[in-house]
């Protein structure tokens, strides 16, 4: 049966045809008008039933659109009040005018009209005055979407609490991996007997296996010094409450045996894939070691590093196997390539200059000319007095050039070697690593998040007091096609008594070894204390600074310099080091500006308080002992306020433990 729609679509046809039947009768009549008047009135039936369909048409019509009109009606109000969303109208003021029944059932009040949004519901204020589209907020243990029309002044509250749940046991329950190493164990086992390494193989299984049952790890160990852990994100961030305390169960259980073994572990999270979450823990690891191991390195999908632990000093390494192996693969890796170039970072220290007149060395041993790159207007006193030695011998002066010069020689089989940094934007020219694609990295600091991408070599050892000690270290064992010289022999000392203030700091056996050995070329002490002289001027510029010394905390002392008066990075560092020798200071921090645009900070302890995690968290890094900060676009009185909310934090951190 057709509808009323499709009736109505057919009648204006029919009136058609009825017009042009009326023409017919009209031309009929004036030829027979009897025949005409009977035609009329068979016309007048086919009207009649015409018009009486119209009329129930019609009357259909009215009715399905009054009945379709309440339906609609009937839904909207159903769907205003009864539909599981919040609605909310609000004025100017913040007040709440109208809410409709679900939203007010969610309050568990019996109305919400005439409130003010302050009282009710503040975190929504933020939201409004900054016209947010969207958002997600937690009201009365409830989890809603927020969506904002601002115009109407208009609130919609989805509920989401299942979906925000289900989204939080997905992120908890995603798998993690770690790697967990042994730092020291080869080197602790080695002259152990088998009841003795048995011994202490049942003390670190037992340790890890009791930590894994009662935090639900899967731990397997695949190596005498290697254990593999799976478990989830939920463990993990229970793991990061406790700050890794394992860490401190084994270093303390394993000394009370006189065997001080400490761990390494590097986390892989935050991706579904297992072999790049496998290549994230290795990573994590690798960043753990270098930083002279002892704790966890935690590496994000976003890059960030997380790191716990690293409260001892790095052990030293008392076997050289490693320092052989290095020096081989440098030596070939030299021999390969037609150049050698050789760079430190800015503003170097005697250290960087030592060990890159040492390296030079090692490239001219192996029959490949060494470049040393300096920007003349970039060095100390210390380091303008030593070049001033070094212009006396002009076979040594002539290779020593500038950035521009370094990227003039530069070729595609030049080997670039990075001393005493590892940070691409602290070297003296970062265009040349972007250049160079050969590139060997050698470095005593613990690594730190940015590093130089893909470099072929890379010797990192955190225990080394120095580079020069690591790069003597390397000279030992390089072909004698050409003898140190006694100038190089001074400048690499020059580099360890500088880094451990005269054997005093961070200074271990094969410290003494290496300094001995380059007594024993030649190296002069007399010369290297003339290099380390300073002036009237910068004893009295440093007695200013701390002169403005002060104890923050027990223990630690800062000292800050003029608002107006810029220091160099020496002096910074110096006046650190002079502070830490004054009684009663466990750890000094000097704050200066040193340009116009930049504060530095330059940071030290005698180990009970670990400063490279306090200048870690402003930017910066360094060592347990020694490290350093620079600051950009900010005061002297910011960063001092920004240093003590970074020692609170850290103290806090370690009562926590």
């Amino acid at each position: 049966m057709p509808s009323f729609l499709e009736k109505r679509s057919i009648r204006y046809p029919i009136f058609g045809l009825i017009g042009i039947i009326v023409v017919l009768l009209g031309v009929l009549a004036y030829f027979n008008w009897i025949i005409s008047i009977i035609g009329v009135l068979l016309a007048v039936l086919p009207f009649y039933f015409i018009f009486k369909m119209d009329y129930k048409q019609k009357k259909e019509t009215e009715e399905y659109i009054s009945t379709l009109s309440y339906r609609v009606k009937k839904v909207g109000e159903e769907a205003l009040l009864e539909m599981p969303i919040g609605i909310m109208l609000i004025n100017d003021d913040y007040y709440i005018e109208w809410t409709n029944p679900f939203l007010t059932s969610c309050f568990d009040e019996d109305t919400l009209v005439g409130r003010s949004l302050y009282d009710v519901a503040d975190l929504l204020i933020p939201l409004i005055k900054q016209e947010v589209e969207t958002e997600i907020i937690t009201l009365h243990d409830r989890k809603f979407r927020v969506i904002l029309k601002l115009e109407e002044r208009l609130l919609y509250f989805f509920d989401v609490t299942e979906q925000t749940e289900i989204e939080k046991l997905y992120q908890e329950e995603r798998t993690v991996l770690s790697i967990i190493f042994l730092d020291n164990y080869d080197e602790l086992t080695q002259g152990m007997d088998d009841q003795t390494r048995s011994s202490l193989n049942s003390i670190v299984t037992s340790i890890l296996n009791k930590w894994a049952t009662d935090n639900g790890v899967f731990l397997k160990r695949i190596s005498s010094e290697r254990f593999i852990a799976v478990f989830n994100e939920h463990i993990l961030h229970l793991l990061e409450k406790g700050k890794f305390s394992i860490l401190d169960d084994v270093r303390e259980t394993t000394s009370k045996h006189n065997v001080p073994l400490t761990l390494s572990i590097g986390v892989g999270t935050g991706v579904s894939s297992l072999p790049e979450l496998g290549v994230l823990a290795q990573s994590s690891l690798d960043l753990a070691l270098g930083r002279g191991g002892d704790q966890v390195a935690i590496k994000q999908t976003n890059g960030k590093v997380k790191f716990y632990g690293g409260k001892t000093n790095p052990v030293e390494k008392r076997t050289r196997v490693r320092a052989r192996v290095i020096a081989h693969a440098l030596k070939e890796l030299i021999t390969e390539s037609d150049k050698v170039i050789i760079m430190g970072h800015r503003n170097p220290d005697m250290d960087a200059i030592g060990a890159a007149i040492g390296i030079r060395k090692i490239a001219q041993m192996n029959q490949r000319e060494g470049y040393v790159v300096l920007n003349p207007n970039d060095n100390d006193t210390g380091i303008q007095r030593l070049m001033t030695e070094i212009q006396k011998n002009e076979s040594m002066y002539s290779k020593f050039i500038t950035p521009a010069q370094a990227l003039e020689i530069a070729t595609n089989n030049t080997l670039l070697v990075i001393v005493d940094t590892h940070k691409p934007s602290m070297v003296i020219e970062e265009k040349l690593i972007q250049k160079i694609d050969h590139v060997v990295v050698i470095d005593h600091h613990r690594r730190a998040e940015e590093f130089i991408h893909n470099p072929l070599l890379v010797y990192m050892e955190p225990y080394a007091s120095s580079t020069a000690e690591l790069v003597t270290e390397l000279l030992e064992y390089q072909p004698k096609f050409a003898k140190v010289e006694m100038l190089e022999a001074t400048a690499l000392l020059a580099g360890i008594i500088v880094d451990t203030k005269s054997f005093s700091l961070r200074t271990g056996s094969r410290t003494f070894d290496a300094a001995s050995y380059l007594r024993a070329l030649g190296a002069d002490t007399v010369l290297v204390q003339k290099f380390l002289k300073e002036d009237v001027d910068t004893y009295i510029r440093r007695a200013k600074l701390i002169e403005k010394v002060y104890f923050y905390r027990e223990g630690i002392a800062i000292a800050k310099g003029q608002p107006d008066q810029e220091f160099n990075q020496v002096l910074i560092a110096q006046t650190a080091d002079t502070l830490l020798t004054m009684d009663g200071v466990l750890a000094s921090f000097v704050i200066s500006k040193r340009s116009e645009h930049s504060v530095g900070v330059s940071a030290r302890s005698l180990g009970d308080i670990n400063v490279q995690v306090i200048m870690e968290s402003l930017n910066g890094g360094g060592h347990l002992t020694n490290a350093a900060t620079q600051l950009t676009d900010l005061s002297v009185d910011e960063v001092e306020m920004q240093l003590q909310a970074a020692i609170d934090e850290y103290l806090e951190g370690r009562k926590k433990e």
